[in-house]
């Protein structure tokens, strides 16, 4: 492990800034051949992060050359797959004292800290594969796409089924006008909104920090509370809980929403939205939950607005929807799509069928979304799903969570102002107050 001392964050921000003011393109762009690696940083080094690094450093081009976890108890596996590397705890330390020998970033820790850490390593001329939902709530979504169209960097959010042949070949028979104009979808998954750590309020217990573990650097933005464990935050049941995680729709708005939105090429704001559910307090998000938008129609559409119903936690459409022919059924988890001709239905991860026997097509090329994201880097060429599309998507994911806190009133939402305009109330839930020392530089 590095030894290094803790770099003060008045430091820090200087550095961003003064780095942040003076690149025209990013450092791997500046100053490197575009023939050699990639270099990148892990942030994140073990559960999802670690397959993330996997994935990433698959890739003939990609070099890792530090990773960083706030719990170097798990940094097992990074160590092994590249012993030489780095370990740091404190990214902020780790960017300072690298510097250019890191071209970009991966991301994979909760869903509290993405903003600031890919923020801070946009701003340091950095690319950001950052997992999803892309921040954790509507501003910082906002915020993310801001920074990196300022910042010039190659991003990516990490739902990597947006690449995978099941969606793109949804995609592609959508936008061929197999169904017809698209009149209504609905999304649903059955995982539930909490549970993971099998608290519904906040434990009283104020147990020891474990010595591998910075819970200050944790906690990151989030307001300080006693650490308890094992497993009631860190290292995963974190998103249970509206301090860190953003729900059922969180974990999983972002993958089964994203074909939805790249197929019907969804780029305006909802226009308006509903939450119904079974229940929330002030702590963890609901059990269950049934969540209705409407967004602006497009050319894709059959009218100038577009209803879409989000499901979890064992909720589902009504199968008569879908109208559905002998012998199917709807999936455990994915989307409907009523068209003017015909339904489309797209599992979650499988490949998507019509309501109509025998219906034949040819499927769209597999595409490995880590390496997409590399290839980009390389090339200084953005693919799909980056930050712009990401946040837009990511945008609509949390403001379902801000319905939550009004069960079954209508929010409506203007996006231009990124305000809700018919609950004054609602708006302090499209942020958040940032803790000192980890407060999000605005940009408008």
């Amino acid at each position: 492990m590095v030894q290094s001392p803790r770099c003060s964050r008045r430091s820090f921000l200087q550095t961003t800034v003064a780095l942040s003011a003076s690149f025209a393109a990013p450092a791997f762009v500046r100053g490197r051949n575009l023939n050699s690696k990639l270099q990148i940083a892990g942030i994140g080094a073990d559960g999802k992060g670690w397959s993330d690094i996997r994935e990433v450093g698959s890739h003939p081009q990609a070099s890792f050359v530090a990773f960083c976890d706030v719990d170097v108890a798990r940094t097992t596996k990074v160590r092994q797959y590249v012993p030489d590397a780095p370990i740091y705890q404190d990214y902020r330390i780790m960017l300072e004292e690298l510097g250019d020998k890191i071209d970009a970033v991966t991301v994979s820790t909760p869903d509290h800290t993405h903003a600031k850490i890919s923020i801070d390593a946009m701003n340091l001329g950095k690319h950001v594969y950052c997992q999803k939902p892309l921040t954790r709530t509507v501003w910082e979504a906002r915020q993310m796409r801001l920074h990196a169209a300022k910042s010039g960097v190659i991003t990516r959010m990490g739902n990597q089924i947006h690449s995978h042949t099941a969606y793109r070949s949804a995609v592609q028979l959508i936008q061929d006008g197999v169904i017809g104009k698209v009149k209504a979808v609905h999304s649903w998954v059955g995982t539930t909104g909490h549970g993971r750590s099998g608290f519904s309020e906040r434990p009283t217990q104020n147990d020891p920090v474990p010595k591998t573990l910075d819970w200050d650097l944790w906690i990151g933005v989030a307001p300080m509370r006693p650490y308890a464990g094992p497993r009631i935050y860190h290292p995963f049941a974190w998103r249970d809980w509206q301090d860190f995680g953003s729900g059922a729709i969180g974990d999983f708005g972002c993958h089964l929403l994203d074909p939805v939105y790249t197929a019907l090429k969804i780029t305006g704001d909802p226009i308006s939205v509903v939450s119904e559910h079974s229940g929330i307090n002030d702590e963890v998000w609901p059990m269950q939950e049934t969540i209705r938008y409407v967004v602006p129609g497009t050319e894709y559409t059959a009218e100038k607005t577009l209803p879409i119903t989000w499901y979890d936690g064992g909720r589902r459409p009504d199968p008569s929807l879908a109208e559905l022919a002998k012998g199917q059924k709807l999936p455990a988890n994915g989307s409907l799509f009523i068209g003017e001709q015909a339904n489309l239905i797209l599992p979650h991860y499988s490949m998507p069928y019509l309501n109509r026997p025998n219906f034949k097509f040819e499927p769209a090329e597999n595409l490995n979304h880590y390496h997409g994201w590399v290839d980009g880097c390389l090339a200084h060429k953005q693919p799909s799903d980056g930050f712009e599309y990401g946040a837009h998507l990511t945008e609509a994911v949390q403001l379902g969570n801000v319905a939550a806190f009004f069960p079954k009133e209508k929010l409506e939402f203007d996006g231009k102002a990124l305000k809700i305009t018919n609950k004054p109330q609602a708006n302090r839930y499209l942020t958040r107050q940032y803790r000192k020392g980890f407060e999000i530089k605005k940009l408008s």
